[in-house]
């Protein structure tokens, strides 16, 4: 078995919604069928008993190392407790040759689990070891490593609740909710609207009492001090016991609480010091650790914290109950788990010695030992629940606190004997506020109910209703895709709105062209929603970017598919029918919201297929009304473009609005037949996206076809009384399409040049030339710039082969290179003669035809 390729599929792709990877699996001939194989399947199970079935629900056929090796893969991920599910395996038209994909829940641990899997077979194929609890500790590990925490990770799952979608920006906790100008961000539990000087204060505990202080909220007695030396003094002055922290720090990291000794003062300001050159000396408030969770100008949690402590049994040491403690699986390292391991540093040690013990000490049954008087859950305290408990007064100062400093989502600190009572009534006080606060106490609490805390923060950052979406057009189909993105992108920028758009040419926002090259794929879609000056996304979303990496976003408010036709790019990735190339198209058609719009050609009838894919609704178009999709869709009250004596007409349910194609340059007068398909098709998802009448009128009419706006898209020109037409047609739907616009120009004579892309089928490239035989009377043969793994002049010779027996051709010309093609067929034009010139590089083309006819 060799593994050629792995993909991962970030975003909703040909196979699955969920995020997965793709590989491509080449069997030997005895790994095709497992039955052929006596005692692989027992050696398999017998090194990983919970692979489960190796058959899929509905294969019938037989169950090769493919097929195991998704059910290891995926099963492997299960048991170390990624929440996946789904996997497919399928054999290509290419014999032994197998795609096998599986879900992930992380790219990495997924890419590990394939690894891991592939090993897991080969080890049951020879009869070796393998060592499935270290594959699971790897997985297990490397998933902790990058998954989300559980404060940004319960946030996360808030918002998907909602529907609002999210996209990880960082390997970190930098998490972006929503698209374009609706977007909101998060670092880990800090919202983006919280200004850096709020953060600062927060880190400053001298300055945060003294803010506090003036707001009129209890704050313990203490100050700063230079040394030691100095510490000593502050606790005489303060009065015995105190607490010594690091003047800024987080996480209870350098803090120690209950000090009544100066050699417990030494330790504790020793530990203050490796966290911070500045430390304080405050009074120690005596009573219980709280933590209350204030969001917006809500307190919505609160917790008592109680420091890292064991309950002695008679029978082991302190050490050895520590050790027993720290088996919970609910404790780990770091702040992946709700709970952490406890240790014995010098902090525990100190604190062991005030109470009589050392670490190899035997306490008496039920004798509770405190390791540390910090109850961060962070050096291995817990956490009881106790939001409902709290006073008003107590809620009331919380909420001060946060608004003084400046923090939209504040964890404070409250030290008093009880939440029932105002701090003031009992000598509690606030001893430190924090931006950024853990939430895993408040989701995970060691006793009590989790309180929902990551929707709080969610309602907080988004209104209700708000899903923080901008409309996303997806437009795909074999040709008049880019016309169809660029003319709806022109459409919803006379709404009024920000539109950012994707095409073959690159990516503009608002107008301006920020990126060049092919930009038709999720990458730069992602780019796109993540501008905050997009108020509204128009993807032009080709086939490559769709077997590549999946879509862009999880789902899109319209989808368009111009149409299929006899196809493109056939033969390449597995795509080798029209049928497999409407299953990949019909992508977008699949995740339109349940809201939504597909905007599908009733006049193609595998496009007419898709709808049966489609969560929301459709509209059809095409030039005949009377065509008998569109007329059943129209009796039934939906939505139908159409053409009706020379105007497009947009109508729902009776009710009509016209669009004069002699008011829509680039149909030319409506003579431009697929043209006016591509117009329709803007106007119906421009309709879907919530553009008004009045702008879907005003971008017809003022959209040019011409080389700035739509480059390489049926661009004329006029040159001493010549027509010269460019346009980056490419297959034969386009040829026939082209053709047919031509022979309604009245022309003397007329010339085509063309080259052919090598990665086509040998007849889609003399298709081409068999169609433009018919209706030119000079052929400009031109080898391009890359033949995509053809032969010298292997693409050429298809192109000739073509032309023989054309009905009207009468000269065929090769020429290597574009431009030089192009100035040979510049240089033999007269007036009344018609050129069409197949550009294959764009831009360059048109800037050297451009130059050309500045000359003359």
């Amino acid at each position: 078995m060799d593994v050629s390729r792995i993909r991962a599929l970030r975003g909703p792709n040909l196979w699955t919604r969920r995020t997965a990877i793709e590989a491509v699996v080449i069997l030997r001939d005895d790994e095709l069928d497992l039955e052929a194989r006596p005692g692989f399947e027992a050696r398999l199970r017998a090194r990983f008993p919970e692979i489960g079935a190796l058959r899929s629900t509905g294969h019938t056929g037989a169950v090769s190392m493919a097929h195991a090796l998704a059910a290891a893969a995926l099963g492997l991920q299960a048991q170390a407790g990624c929440p996946v599910t789904f996997s497919r395996t399928t054999p290509t038209p290419e014999e032994r040759v197998f795609q096998v994909v599986v879900e992930y829940s992380e790219e990495p641990v997924g890419r590990l689990a394939f690894e891991l899997a592939q090993a897991l077979c080969e080890a049951a194929s020879q009869d070796m070891p393998f060592d499935v609890a270290d594959a699971l500790a790897r997985l297990r590990e490397l998933d902790e490593d990058v998954r989300l925490g559980p404060s940004t990770g319960s946030i996360v799952q808030a918002a998907v609740a909602r529907g609002i979608p999210y996209r990880r920006l960082t390997e970190g906790s930098l998490v972006q909710f929503g698209w374009g100008s609706r977007q909101r961000r998060i670092q880990a539990a800090e919202m983006d609207c919280t200004s850096a000087i709020a953060e600062s204060i927060a880190q400053d505990k001298e300055l945060t009492k003294e803010l506090l202080l003036a707001a009129g909220v209890p704050v313990p007695q203490g100050r700063p001090v230079t040394d030691f030396d100095d510490a000593c003094r502050a606790a005489t002055e303060i009065g015995w016991p105190v607490v010594v922290k690091p003047r800024d720090g987080n996480q209870g990291k350098g803090v120690t609480v209950n000090i009544v000794s100066d050699e417990h003062l030494r330790i504790a300001y020793d530990a203050a010091r490796a966290i911070s050159d500045e430390v304080l000396v405050e009074r120690f408030i005596p009573g219980y650790d709280f933590r209350l969770l204030v969001v917006g100008d809500r307190l919505v949690a609160a917790a008592r914290r109680d420091p890292p402590h064991v309950i002695g049994d008679g029978l082991h040491s302190i050490r050895e109950l520590v050790d027993q403690a720290n088996t919970d699986p609910r404790r780990g390292d770091g702040h992946a788990t709700p709970l952490t391991r406890m240790r014995i540093d010098d902090i525990a040690l100190a604190r062991l010695a005030l109470q009589g013990f050392g670490p190899d000490d035997i306490p008496p049954r039920g004798r509770r030992v405190v390791l540390r008087n910090n109850a961060n859950l962070s050096t291995g305290g817990t956490a009881t629940d106790v939001t409902d408990d709290v006073h008003p007064e107590v809620a009331a100062r919380a909420i001060d606190a946060a608004r003084m400093i400046g923090l939209d989502i504040c964890g404070v600190d409250v030290v008093c004997e009880s939440l029932q009572q105002p701090l003031e009534a009992q000598g509690g006080g606030v001893v430190e506020v924090n931006a950024a606060p853990g939430l895993r106490m408040h989701l995970s609490p060691s006793y009590g109910k989790g309180r929902p805390v990551g929707e709080a923060i969610i309602d907080t950052m988004f209104a209700p209703g708000e899903d923080g979406r901008i409309p996303v057009v997806a437009v795909t189909g074999t040709n008049g895709k880019t016309t169809v993105v660029r003319l709806t992108a022109h459409i919803l920028s006379r709404q009024g709105w920000r539109v950012g758009m994707t095409n073959t040419d690159g990516v503009y926002i608002q107008g301006r062209r920020i990126d060049t090259g092919d930009c038709s794929g999720p990458r730069s879609a992602r780019n796109v929603l993540a501008h905050p000056d997009v108020d509204a996304a128009v993807f032009e979303t080709a086939r490559g970017g769709i077997l590549r990496e999946g879509l862009g976003f999880d789902r899109c408010q319209v989808a368009v598919v111009t149409n299929i036709g006899q196809g493109d790019h056939l033969g390449l990735n597995y795509i080798t029918t029209v049928e497999d190339l409407a299953v990949l198209k019909r992508v977008i058609v699949q995740n339109v919201a349940p809201t939504g719009m597909a905007v599908l050609n009733a006049a193609d009838p595998i496009v007419v297929a898709m709808a049966d894919n489609c969560p929301g609704h459709v509209t059809y178009f095409a030039a005949d009304r009377f065509h008998p999709v569109m007329a059943a869709h129209r009796v039934q009250g939906h939505r139908v473009v159409y053409v009706d004596r020379g105007d497009i007409v947009a109508e729902q349910a009776g009710v009509k609005h016209r669009f004069a194609l002699a008011e829509v340059p680039i149909t030319r007068n409506g003579s431009i037949g697929f043209q006016v398909e591509n117009a329709m098709a803007a106007v119906a998802a421009a309709w879907a996206a919530g553009a008004s009448w009045d702008a879907i009128r005003t971008g017809l009419l003022t959209f040019e076809n011409d080389a700035d706006n739509a480059p390489g898209r049926f661009n004329v020109f006029t040159v001493r009384g010549a027509t010269v037409i460019a346009d980056y047609g490419h297959n034969p739907d386009a040829m026939g399409a082209l053709v047919r616009a031509v022979e309604a120009m009245p022309a003397k004579h007329r010339t085509v040049v063309i080259s052919g892309a090598g990665d086509r089928r040998d007849e889609d490239i003399r298709h081409q030339t068999r169609i433009l035989g018919a209706a030119f009377d000079t052929v400009v043969l031109y080898q391009d710039q890359c033949q995509r793994g053809r032969a010298d002049g292997e693409v050429l010779a298809l192109l000739r082969e073509g032309l023989q027996g054309a009905s009207r051709t009468r000269e065929v010309q090769e020429i290597r290179g574009e431009f030089a093609a192009i100035d040979a067929a510049l240089a033999n034009l007269k007036a009344g003669d018609l050129c069409l010139i197949l550009v294959d590089q764009v831009d360059e083309a048109l800037a050297h035809l451009s130059r050309r006819l500045a000359e003359v």
